[in-house]
């Protein structure tokens, strides 16, 4: 027996008696790890002062150069689910987590490694390369699985997953933080020793969820269910291959749809802090504003669940239209509520749109399973996901350059995000047009019944 054979796929079909509800804690185990990324930056500070200690010193390195480690890391999650989705699809989720769990573990080990050594380039390699490649398998590796495991409600399967990407923050935080206090020195500041131990321990936690996750059986289907004897307009009964789906509209409208409605979230979600105390200057201190961040990162959170799973219900893309038309209506009030000086308002505007941009990540896969099927759907995901990287530099980019240019015209810190909310809500009408053209996968993209990978790929 091979020493790796237990990682096989057809040692993770499950055995009679198994409960599907084993399925989404097993996925949550990667998800509350890998949602470590959004939580990076509790390190910048402390990474800009390793020499000296207390104050930067010459050497030290500055956030600009920092802030590449996430870049490089949510660059390399899109890249990775891109390119390795039909191998995560193939080669079953147990495998996947495997592999995810050495790369975003050892990520860790590597980065604490040029933290000692003070080398920035190996901490790009480590957590921005390693470290990213394991975000990208750890993020799609549950999804076909669940969606699989609740034929009767993919979307509260993987929004419940996803959840945990996007909670994953509110956990890595705060430990973080208490990591560097415990293993600070007078002349260390305890980054190197916290990186070791994040690394051992989301290693050790996601190598549960590839030991408890299983795949069911060929023909397998939830007690009492049947497929509905006729399908909505928008849901497919075939399958796609996943090569074939980048040739269709349906495929690139989605993208659009995603990544347009992630730019406008991603944009604000890294600017609330700054842009909540810019707009109400003598209301909104620093800790009102830290407070508002972690409010927004818990209906990040709750909207992953809740939006998903109201898509089993109202159908994907009027979950979609509900995205846009709500966030139009939003972004477009939000200057209002600066005028007002309703931080009240300002706070309920900008909570529903986070509540949105997490339904929009957890919608999507069931929205593809719509449209394609579930055969290669972790595949097709994954090549998706490339929008969600495409989102990550448009939508910090308009917000900051954005405010920029308005501050050099002379138009007061207050007003200079104004412009910005009138562009995010132009996006998003844009998006609302891309997924009122999304329509049913022509028949002749689909798969036969009984088809082999070889033939597919010579078409």
């Amino acid at each position: 027996m091979r020493p790796l054979s237990f990682l096989d796929r057809e040692r993770t079909v499950a055995g009679p008696g198994f409960s599907r509800w084993m399925v989404p804690p097993a996925a949550l185990c990667i998800h509350l790890c890998i949602g470590q990324v959004y939580a990076f930056s509790v390190f910048n500070l402390p990474m800009t002062r390793l020499i000296g200690i207390t104050a930067a010193a010459p050497g030290d390195w500055r956030l600009t150069e920092l802030g590449w480690i996430f870049t490089l890391a949510i660059f390399f999650l899109g890249v990775s689910a891109a390119v390795l989705g039909r191998w995560v699809e193939e080669g079953g989720p147990r495998r996947a987590m495997f592999a995810a769990a050495l790369c975003f573990g050892g990520g860790f080990l590597v980065a604490a490694a040029g933290v000692r050594l003070h080398d920035i380039w190996i901490i790009y390699l480590g957590y921005g390369v390693l470290g990213g490649i394991g975000l990208g398998l750890g993020y799609i590796s549950p999804v076909s699985t669940l969606i699989k495991w609740f034929p009767d409600r993919p979307g509260m399967a993987t929004g419940m997953a996803i959840m945990g990407f996007g909670g994953g923050a509110l956990i890595a935080s705060p430990l973080s933080v208490w990591l560097m206090a415990r293993f600070s020195t007078p002349a260390h500041l305890g980054v190197a020793a916290t990186f070791i131990v994040l690394g051992a321990g989301y290693f050790v936690f996601m190598m549960v969820g590839a030991a408890i996750v299983r795949i069911p059986a060929p023909g397998w289907r939830p007690a009492g269910w049947s497929p509905p004897a006729r399908q909505p307009r928008l849901v497919t009964g075939a399958n796609v291959y996943v090569y074939r789906a980048l040739k269709t509209p349906q495929f690139w409208l989605i993208w659009w749809v995603l990544c347009l409605n992630v730019t406008a979230g991603i944009g604000v979600l890294g600017q609330a802090s700054a842009m909540s105390q810019e707009m109400f200057p003598g209301k909104v201190s620093a800790v009102a504003a830290a407070g508002f961040v972690g409010l927004m990162s818990l209906f990040n959170m709750a909207g992953r669940f809740l939006w998903a799973s109201a898509s089993d219900l109202i159908g994907r893309k009027n979950t979609y239209f509900c995205f846009f038309i709500l966030g139009i209506v939003l972004y477009a009030l939000v200057p209002t509520t600066g005028r007002l000086g309703s931080v009240g308002l300002f706070v309920l505007c900008f909570v529903i749109i986070i509540s949105m941009y997490g339904g929009g990540f957890s919608t999507v896969p069931a929205y593809l399973k719509d449209m394609f099927g579930t055969r290669y759907v972790g595949a097709i995901h994954g090549m998706l996901i490339t929008a969600w990287s495409a989102a990550g530099v448009f939508g910090p980019v308009l917000v900051n350059y954005l405010r920029a240019y308005e501050i050099a015209r002379g138009v007061p810190k207050a007003d200079a995000y104004n412009l910005t909310m009138y562009l995010m809500a132009g996006l998003l009408v844009v998006g609302f047009f891309c997924n009122l053209l999304i329509g049913a996968v022509h028949e002749r993209h689909h798969m036969p019944a009984v088809q082999d990978d070889a033939t597919l790929l010579v078409q």
